[in-house]
């Protein structure tokens, strides 16, 4: 890759969450999280950014085709907006990382479009509202 490149890894808030019902998906996601970061600083000094981009629920052909008829009716509904995302909603994440002139200073950095899903976890926690084991 050239100088001023820019890639863009893909995580998800349940990197940050966790997910007992995912746990393969979610161990998986929080290793893009540290891959990104480690690239990042492999790639710095050639001129190449590195970044991420970890939504909350997403509405993706995934989603009926995995979940029950209950599981979907109810997608989305925990984070604070009450409602997944559809993907035009998380598109903007990545044109920004890779083609604004605005994101030439970011790298390493993961963008977190969920709905302020990670947010209201930690606040959440913060007032033990819930507890997190």
């Amino acid at each position: 890759m050239k100088e001023g490149s820019s890639i863009i890894n893909t995580t998800s808030v349940n990197a940050y969450k966790g997910n007992a019902k995912l746990l393969d998906y979610t161990a998986t996601k929080g290793a893009i999280v540290s891959f990104t970061r480690g690239l990042a600083l492999q790639l710095v000094e050639r001129g190449i950014r590195v970044n991420g981009v970890a939504p909350g629920p997403v509405w993706t052909p995934l989603i009926p085709a995995s979940f029950s008829e209950e599981e979907c009716a109810n997608f989305g509904k925990q984070v604070p907006m009450k409602r997944a995302a559809q993907p035009i909603e998380v598109a903007p994440s990545y044109v920004f990382l890779a083609s604004c002139p605005e994101s030439s200073y970011i790298t390493g950095q993961v963008i977190h479009p969920n709905g302020m899903l990670g947010l209201y976890i930690a606040t959440l926690l913060k007032l033990k509202l819930i507890c997190y084991p």
